[in-house]
């Protein structure tokens, strides 16, 4: 019988039809936890990786959630949607539509790197205390400033013209809230015709992969047979983007109890300025410092005692 909580990153195969809310509910309902909290907003129709943070893992998803993250994509070119997707009231449509492949590869070039997006008003933004899907609900429209992104990565996986409309398949890699739905009207809009997502998948999300995740039904099974701990990514592997450093054992006792420690004593030392992963000499995760420039002390940001 399990006595004390689960504690790290369960990675969740998110299915369709249910809301990021959804899955943290659910999950709850199997670990019979509360605690518990993910790593960003997935559209009830959006499928793919969802990292869940459990127990105290959860003081760790700002850190997750600011790393890129993977789609696979499909948009239709030829038909625009109010909701920028295929959920949406169709308010444009162009029969016959031809656009070459080269036209795509060209379309495509032009949204790596740092991009402007004006987010869609079904979104879960706030202006002036409302959500921005709520208004867009009551049919309303109001003006939305323009935010920079950044693509990473921008790469053709199929374009197909055989079907109603032709589709364009890609994968990306990109900043956090970038908005793929905006992104394929923005690609449709560099060709010069309508164009909806279709379909969108995550496969990557605070570097968890699809491979590494669980569906719900796989997460109920491993619960039942108190084998789920095996598959808990620990809360310092999933923040493995920030730099390890170690001190010395006998200061370990100070540092969980969340006292300022000079940067001398940093093996390797540490740059000013950036957050790290602390470590005892013997290996234990002490929690996450930051370098100060200032004092030439690393002060702590989270801190794991042993529980």
């Amino acid at each position: 019988m399990k006595t004390k909580p689960y504690e790290g990153i369960l990675a969740v195969h998110k299915p369709a039809g249910f809301t990021s809310h959804d899955v943290v509910a659910k999950t709850r309902g199997i670990l019979k936890m509360k605690r518990i909290g993910h790593t960003g907003t997935l559209d009830p129709a959006v499928t793919g990786v969802l990292p869940l943070c459990l127990g105290r893992a959860t003081r760790m998803v700002e850190y997750l959630q600011e790393l890129p993250k993977e789609y696979e994509a499909t948009l239709f070119l030829g038909v625009a949607t109010d909701t920028e997707d295929l959920s949406g009231r169709i308010i444009e449509r162009i029969e016959g539509l031809h656009v070459a492949e080269e036209e795509v590869h060209a379309a495509l070039s032009r949204f790596t790197g740092t991009i402007s997006q004006v987010p869609p008003m079904y979104s879960a933004l706030k202006q002036d205390g409302k959500r921005l899907y709520e208004l867009a609900r009551e049919g309303k429209t109001v003006e939305r400033k323009a935010r920079e992104v950044t693509i990473h990565e921008l790469e053709l996986i199929s374009y197909e013209t055989g079907g109603e409309y032709p589709s364009i398949s890609f994968r990306v890699l990109c900043s956090k809230g970038t908005y793929i739905r905006t992104l394929c009207v923005d690609i449709g809009r560099a060709l010069g015709v309508p164009a909806a997502m279709a379909q969108l998948k995550r496969t990557v999300s605070a570097g968890i992969t699809e491979a590494q995740c669980l569906t719900l039904e796989e997460i109920a099974e491993h619960a039942a047979e108190g084998t789920l701990e095996e598959h808990l990514i620990p809360v310092d592997e999933a923040v493995n983007h920030l730099p390890a450093h170690r001190i010395p054992e006998e200061r370990v006792k100070q540092a969980l109890q969340g006292q300022r420690l000079s940067s001398r004593l940093l093996e390797p030392p540490a740059r000013f300025g950036e957050n790290i992963r602390l470590y005892g000499a013997a290996g234990q995760f002490l929690g996450i410092f930051r370098g100060e420039e200032s004092t030439g002390a690393i002060t702590p940001v989270k801190v794991f005692p042993p529980e």
